[in-house]
């Protein structure tokens, strides 16, 4: 359990004052951080104790019940000032709503509980071993009284600093002697269980200091109750995978809007103007300005469609709850909001990537040098969109306009 007295939200006002107030203290340092990978640590500690991280929880068991597009919001926030800091919980809500969807009641009064009182949540998920990414190595059988987990999890966003990891296993039971429907399951288990070892070893050249480290798990025990199946949140509509893609979409803007704000910035404050351009000032330079005015242009099209696809994620959240949609009807909203979100995806790809590299093309030989770390922004953006291709997103968003085939429900798109 994180060692911190969370505070409370309880308004979209609070929560966006408290994300803005933390971002504004992060970004001062976030340059250090990243130049010397310092994890960060007392950060993650004043995201927990802000009560930011509970945000999404849902009013009945003490939470604020914050739409998707307010979460969003404050990844986007966060972003613009240090985009690894805003990945690391993008699993922990990711999982808060897994609980808020197919857990039990005891389930979400147990998680939801620790989550108010500070605790973070990270993933264990992806896996090196199999074909592609979708298959699923480590198993859940049953033993004794309970289960067993083995197996090897990489890429494990914000392992480092979590007090759960929610462990992404695949019923191994041929014999059924678990009564459990086969499939897979989140396994929850407290970071510091037996059998359960966590390596520091991530290397990417962005998104450095995210924590997105090495998880093996071997014979490691875990109780029935500490199981969710996934099916009824990932392969039902209920907008599961429109919001996990649409925190990722607000990364990818905030690091747009960041190095957009940085290229300016060194641009009126740092910057030579071109010889050729007779002006005294970089900031004249109607190249220059050209070229500005093209890259807000970019951002300003990726934080529309931003917007948008939060008010199509809320949208669906809000009536798929609610009960009072036939299945056709749901699944049909669903797949709206996942166009839009995969529309919101791409052009905050393109907005981030493009953006952090004009960065230098705007402000000239100076950016260059290494102690300024503006590289930074091209890094965390190219390492960041890696996460999932949009080359896919085209294809989703062409069939279902075309020929109205929705997008497949698997929790990424």
């Amino acid at each position: 359990m994180t060692a911190v007295a969370a505070g409370r939200i309880t308004s979209v006002a609070q929560a966006r004052e408290t994300a803005a107030a933390l971002a504004a203290e992060f970004a001062l340092t976030a340059a250090r951080r990243d130049s010397a990978r310092e994890l960060p640590y007392d950060e993650l500690d004043r995201l927990s104790a802000s009560g930011l991280l509970a945000v999404s929880v849902p009013a009945e068991f003490g939470g604020a019940d914050l739409p998707p597009s307010e979460v969003a919001e404050v990844f986007r926030l966060l972003a613009v000032a240090d985009p690894n800091i805003a990945q690391i919980p993008h699993s922990h809500f990711v999982y808060l709503n897994l609980l808020r969807l197919a857990g039990t009641r005891a389930q979400r009064e147990r998680y939801f509980g620790r989550v108010l009182a500070g605790a973070r949540i990270a993933n264990a998920q992806s896996e090196r071993s199999g074909a592609t990414v979708a298959e699923v190595g480590t198993t859940l059988r049953p033993d004794d009284d309970g289960f067993r987990i083995d197996g090897a999890k990489y890429y494990c966003t914000g392992s480092l600093f979590a007090d759960v990891l929610a462990v992404l296993t695949r019923l191994d039971d041929p014999a059924r002697r678990s009564g459990l429907e086969p499939g897979e399951y989140i396994a929850f288990l407290p970071a510091d269980t037996a059998g359960v070892t966590i390596v520091d070893d991530w290397n990417g050249i962005g998104q450095r200091t995210t924590g997105s480290g090495t998880v093996t798990l071997d014979a490691v025990r875990v109780a029935g109750d500490q199981l969710i199946a996934r099916d009824a949140a990932v392969r039902a509509p209920t907008g599961f995978g429109s919001f996990a893609q649409l925190l990722h979409v607000a990364i990818d803007v905030g690091i747009a809007r960041g190095a957009l704000d940085a290229a300016a910035d060194f641009v009126r404050t740092r910057s030579r103007p071109w010889f050729e351009a007779g002006v005294e000032r970089a900031s004249e330079d109607p190249l220059v300005i050209q070229r500005i005015g093209e890259l807000v242009v970019e951002v300003s099209a990726a934080e529309a469609t931003f917007e948008v696809a939060a008010r199509a994620v809320d949208h669906s959240v809000a009536l798929t709850s609610s009960g009072s949609l036939e299945p056709e009807e749901a699944a049909e909203l669903v797949a709206a909001s996942s166009v839009a979100v995969a529309t919101a995806k791409i052009t905050a790809d393109r907005a981030a990537n493009e953006v952090s590299s004009a960065l230098f093309e705007v402000s000239g030989t100076r950016s260059a040098a290494a102690d300024l770390n503006l590289d930074r922004f091209w890094r965390n953006a190219r390492t960041h969109t890696l996460h999932d291709p949009v080359r896919w997103k085209y294809q989703h968003i062409g069939r279902a306009v075309l020929n109205g085939t929705a997008p497949p429900l698997h929790g990424v798109i």
